[in-house]
């Protein structure tokens, strides 16, 4: 029987080579340097992760039809990467974002968007037109970076995902909710999304006077509604992250199972908490 299963192909070996103010993005060649992704890792998540990719797998990956890129500063030195696998989903080419991550030195100089980006038209270039991770709801400058730069949309909702023992002590033992992002490749970005302004629905939850904890105000029946995250949910201790995570899922579940989608991310604004807007279909 002649076989109809669509072929995944290759990333080119002859990916581009971009430099931007002194950043060098390319992919990851040789043992040295994949093993400087592993230490990233290492420094991100901790040494006792669980869920690290290791050397040989990142290798392997770009063999077939995976990308493992990283940016470079100007003396050489590796400030992040960004590795992901292609495959089928649904019986069509799509790319899964595994990995992303970006040294403390790095973080803020949009490191991270040049990595994506930089993934994204590999990507393209073999005719991938989806592509998917995941990033926790309480972290503010993720939600910002995919949904308002990157105009990637949170597509679904998943309870505890990695479990509750990942290794990592960023993690803790809270449990690990998730969005998935489905990015639309065929899409421009929306870098110039910083600020959203305009009307905004009433909130179904919202900090407390300290911003420590959150505070359900209920489940307001309006055509759009919005759920506060923590400004800054790694200052805060693992009791009260587990309320934002309780109190933030049960809104966030509730309103996606009535047929409410998240159309922005809005980042903390003087003395607004960073929020997400939800709008009834």
């Amino acid at each position: 029987m002649r076989s109809t299963a669509l072929p995944i192909p290759a990333i080119p070996a002859s990916s581009p080579v971009v430099s931007e103010r002194g950043v060098t993005v390319r992919r990851v060649a040789g043992l040295e340097e994949y093993d400087e992704c592993v230490a990233i890792q290492e420094e991100i998540w901790g040494v006792g992760f669980r869920q690290r990719v290791p050397s040989a797998m990142l290798m392997v990956s770009q063999r077939l039809s995976g990308v493992c890129a990283a940016a470079f500063g100007p003396e050489g030195r590796m400030l992040g990467f960004v590795f992901g696998i292609t495959g089928l989903r649904d019986g069509v080419l799509a790319h899964w974002s595994d990995l992303l991550a970006v040294r403390h030195e790095a973080q803020g100089d949009h490191v991270g968007e040049r990595l994506k980006q930089y993934q994204r038209e590999l990507c393209l270039a073999v005719g991938v037109r989806t592509m998917y991770w995941t990033f926790d709801p309480l972290v503010s400058r993720n939600a910002h970076l995919n949904l308002m730069r990157l105009g990637a949309r949170a597509s679904e909702y998943v309870v505890n995902m990695y479990g509750t023992n990942t290794g990592s002590p960023l993690h803790g033992a809270l449990e690990t909710d998730r969005w998935i992002a489905a990015w639309d490749l065929t899409q421009p970005s929306r870098p110039g999304a910083a600020v959203a302004s305009g009307a905004k629905g009433p909130f179904a939850v919202h900090p407390s006077a300290d911003a420590a904890l959150p505070e359900v105000t209920g489940r307001p029946d309006a055509d759009s509604v919005c759920i506060a995250i923590p400004p800054d949910h790694e200052q805060l201790t693992l009791t009260q992250r587990a309320a934002w995570r309780s109190a933030t899922r049960d809104a966030l579940l509730h309103y996606l199972g009535h047929g409410y989608e998240v159309t922005r991310f809005q980042r903390a604004v003087a003395d607004e908490p960073p929020f997400y807007e939800l709008t009834r279909r």
